[in-house]
């Protein structure tokens, strides 16, 4: 099933927002007019709540006057997320800081919200507009993918998870674009689980950087920077940590022997179906471009020997294979910082980590760009 993480249904709304510090470059006095105007508006209440630890805070009702109209003065130590909930009938996400801000709604209308003053919450919106586009879309291919897997029709299977991947990259670069142009704004970070920092490191690590200069004592910004740290190292541009593990033969193999080929290296296990759904695929590449220069390093995070082996005769996997059968608590997924798998690293002649996670159509792209 073709599924929508968590974190991306949220949009990072739910993340621990503490004070800034006070000599932030932005200059804030720490107060915020939230006002605005409801029409045809039903019997129910404004609650304002903010977005901490994650769970939604209740901070205070907002009394509506006659003409609908109504105005809150909110008192605040730093950036933070809200929400402003009209009526129970529907929610506003808002990002303040230090700017008023004004949200009219005319309830006979869905498409009437007005959010003005608020640079940042403006930010919020076109992030929530272009998350329920890409919602919308998963949406349909997981239709397409139960009445496909209701006919059992493989071929329609496989192409649908194909233009999963593909949406998903063409989603990334729409969000990118995005997020890019709010010069700095914390608001941005609502937008961050929709990157994937294997593949965009170096767009997260600009893009907190100048967070970091707009906001100095932001903690959950400092703890992103803290993060991106972590993953320098595996990083696209930098050297593939070695791994030496040993064959099924129980001979010791190392990455570094295969410098001057281009390698793939495939973290897979035997009790992994998307891994040996995959397979096929990459057997098909690996006998097209092997005698162009092109490895597999198999990495199996498998427990028994026998479920390795028996996979590789089964799959027929002829490249490089390496295991030290512990599962997840393998040494070299520790050091690829491996949580999930399929997961695998192109790494070039020199042994520089060049792309990540190519699966289906995106390995064959890449392979296409190396050698034709």
């Amino acid at each position: 099933m073709i599924q929508v993480t968590k974190n991306l249904l949220v949009l990072l709304l739910f993340i621990s927002l503490v004070s800034c510090s006070q000599d932030a470059k932005r200059e804030f006095d720490g107060k915020v007019e939230i006002s605005g105007k409801l029409s045809n508006a039903p019997e129910g209440k404004i609650v304002l709540a903010m977005i901490n630890d994650e769970q939604a805070e209740t901070i205070s009702e907002i009394n509506v006057g006659s003409g609908g109209t109504y105005e809150y003065n909110l008192v605040l130590d730093g950036p933070g997320f809200y929400v402003l909930n009209l009526m129970d009938k529907k929610e506003v996400r808002l990002a303040l800081y230090d700017q008023d801000v004004e949200v009219n709604y005319d309830f006979s209308n869905e498409q009437s919200l007005e959010v003005n003053g608020s640079t940042d919450s403006q930010h919020m919106q076109a992030i929530e507009a272009l998350m329920a586009e890409y919602q919308e879309s998963i949406n349909e291919l997981n239709t397409a993918y139960f009445e496909a897997m209701g006919k059992k029709d493989q071929e329609e299977i496989r192409n649908i998870q194909f233009k999963a991947m593909n949406l998903e990259s063409d989603h990334s670069d729409k969000v990118k674009a995005l997020l890019g142009t709010m010069d700095g704004s914390f608001a941005a970070l609502a937008g961050l689980p929709m990157i994937n920092p294997k593949k965009d490191f170096q767009f997260l690590d600009e893009l907190v950087s100048k967070m970091n200069e707009k906001y100095p004592g932001f903690k959950t910004v400092q703890n992103l920077m803290a993060q991106l740290d972590d993953m320098r190292a595996l990083s696209v541009g930098q050297v593939a940590p070695e791994i030496s593990l040993p064959n099924p033969d129980g001979e010791m193999v190392n990455l570094s022997d295969l410098r001057g080929k281009y390698v793939l290296i495939d973290f897979w296990a035997a009790w992994c179906r998307p891994c040996r759904e995959e397979n096929p695929n990459v057997v098909r590449l690996y006998n097209q471009y092997k005698d162009q220069g092109f490895e597999v390093f198999g990495v199996s995070l498998d427990r028994t020997k026998e479920a390795w082996v028996k996979a590789i005769a089964d799959d027929q996997l002829t490249w490089t294979h390496v295991s030290d059968l512990k599962y997840f608590n393998s040494e070299a997924a520790a050091t690829y910082q491996i949580n999930a798998i399929p997961a695998t690293y192109m790494i070039d002649p020199e042994g520089r980590i060049i792309a990540k996670d190519l699966r289906g159509p995106t390995l064959e792209n890449k392979l296409k760009e190396l050698f034709n």
